[in-house]
């Protein structure tokens, strides 16, 4: 049985950071489900660039109501529907509860803050958004991806790919990540 993932589509969200990150999961043969925040219908992300979900956020989560991962992509308004979604906020605090992965990458950590999740963990996120994440959290500047127990975090797009080898390997096995990494020639040329 393969392991599962959503990453949730919202408005604004970035394209690179999902699109990479939904190709390399799939590439380690992670089934994933890109779920739209706000329903099926096409998405606009921040920069000007539409993503077709593949299905709604509510549908995704009537056939499946957990998964292996919850990934939120970053980009700014994207980060902002995610943190201010109560759908989002419950179903990180479940995940969470029940040791699932929860991740975020770029501005997406806000909505840990914003919901109360991964506290007293190890998180980073893109560099703008530092300030926004205080009080219960250990910031980590200086990696490409922070992962603590079940909570993964990476910086920014350029950070993607390495965002979702580390997911592939905590979800598939380190052998499988380095496969993928080898075929997408990442670190080698």
């Amino acid at each position: 049985m393969s392991k599962s993932a959503l990453v949730i589509l919202a408005q604004g969200a970035e394209e690179m950071e999902t699109v990479i990150t939904v190709d390399m999961l799939r590439r380690g043969g992670v089934t994933v489900t890109l779920a739209g925040l706000d329903g099926k219908d096409t998405v606009l992300c921040s920069r000007q660039v539409s993503l077709v979900p593949d299905k709604s956020l509510a549908d995704a989560l009537a056939e499946k109501p957990q998964y292996d991962a919850v990934i939120l992509p970053g980009g700014l308004e994207g980060s902002e529907r995610l943190s201010k979604s109560t759908v989002v906020g419950t179903l990180l605090k479940e995940h969470e509860k029940s040791g699932k992965i929860i991740a975020a990458i770029c501005a997406a950590p806000t909505a840990f803050v914003a919901h109360g999740v991964a506290q007293g963990k190890r998180i980073t996120s893109y560099p703008s958004t530092k300030e926004k994440i205080v009080g219960n959290y250990t910031y980590v500047e200086g990696e490409r991806v922070v992962v603590d127990g079940n909570v993964t975090t990476s910086r920014g797009p350029g950070t993607a790919y390495w965002f979702g080898l580390s997911l592939i390997e905590q979800l598939v096995g380190k052998e499988k990540a380095d496969q993928v990494e080898k075929g997408m020639i990442i670190s080698g040329y």
